[in-house]
């Protein structure tokens, strides 16, 4: 008979695992403790990519098959040792506490609570409303092939070594591919987005067969890539780098380098294959944080189109 809990060492922290043996991912057999021993195997990166970020949960606590609820509230029951970050949103006028991931052990203990995918804020708690990250998203409309995204990847590049800024890609864990830049918390989220949409259209203009800026579904190519800018918004989130994702081949948001754009297999990153990876490449995200860059360059391209 299975175990009813196991307990995990996780640094100085044990953490218990509830129904270890609860199947997560049905098509491939793979249990809630084993999504544990994945974010143990990558848990310096997981952490790198979550640290004092506020966090939404996507949970499946039936499994990826099952019931998804999308949490921004901590979970009622939490350690005292898990901590969160007061987040205020204007639309309820209410504040509530996200978690705030600063050791591996809380995300051990979100798996434990359910959670599949990690979904962080662009933004710190130390200043929350002053974006760190710029995220860039190619985002395939359903007739983009994949091809596609490797080639709108190459212009991002181009135009980033062009900026003399170093950008971080991963894959989506879907069908596209993200690019993260670490910026000075100077800005507003108004501002942050404002740059990337600056950003997103030069990328157009030197694509402007592959790639679109088109904010309504209808008015884009549907074989388009589509860069998605608003996801600088605030509250906007995307799975981390290092977060499993809520399908049936339990996918990875995995760090890749820019020399991997022409080869890599989204599909073939997953729950099973990326702590192989994890062990022998390290993070390739390891160095985000050394250099933070400005983004007054895209400010003013945005002004520059504004008056174009």
């Amino acid at each position: 008979m299975a175990e009813d809990a196991v307990e995990l060492s996780v640094g100085e922290r044990t953490v218990r695992i509830s129904h270890p043996d609860r199947v997560m991912f049905p098509a491939r057999g793979e249990t809630k403790l084993d999504l544990a021993h994945y974010y143990c195997a990558v848990a310096e990166g997981i952490t790198r990519a979550l640290r004092e970020r506020p966090c939404m949960l996507h949970r499946y606590p039936t499994g990826v098959s099952g019931e998804k609820v999308h949490q921004k509230r901590l979970p009622h029951g939490a350690p005292s040792w898990v901590e969160t970050v007061p987040i205020y949103f204007p639309r309820f006028q209410r504040t509530v506490p996200e978690l705030c991931v600063t050791e591996p052990a809380a995300v051990i203990w979100a798996v434990q609570m359910g959670t599949v995918e990690l979904h962080p804020w662009n933004s710190r708690r130390g200043h929350v409303e002053e974006p760190d990250e710029w995220r860039i998203d190619l985002d395939p409309m359903p007739d983009c092939p994949f091809d596609r995204v490797r080639r709108t990847a190459h212009v991002v590049h181009e135009i980033l070594d062009e900026l003399g800024i170093t950008g971080y890609p991963k894959t989506s864990g879907g069908s596209g591919l993200h690019v993260y830049v670490r910026i000075e918390p100077r800005w507003g989220f108004e501002q942050v987005r404002t740059a990337a949409l600056a950003f997103a259209r030069e990328v157009a203009r030197r694509a402007p067969s592959e790639v679109t800026t088109a904010w309504w579904r209808k008015d884009r190519d549907p074989a388009a890539v589509f860069v998605d800018y608003n996801q600088n918004s605030r509250d906007h989130t995307i799975a981390a780098a290092y977060s499993v994702r809520g399908n049936r081949e339990a996918t990875v948001s995995t760090p890749i380098g820019w020399d991997e754009i022409d080869d890599v297999e989204p599909r073939e990153l997953t729950l099973a294959t990326v702590p192989e990876r994890f062990a022998r490449l390290g993070d390739l995200h390891a160095g985000i944080d050394n250099v933070a860059y400005s983004i007054e360059t895209l400010l003013e391209w945005a002004e520059r189109d504004e008056q174009s």
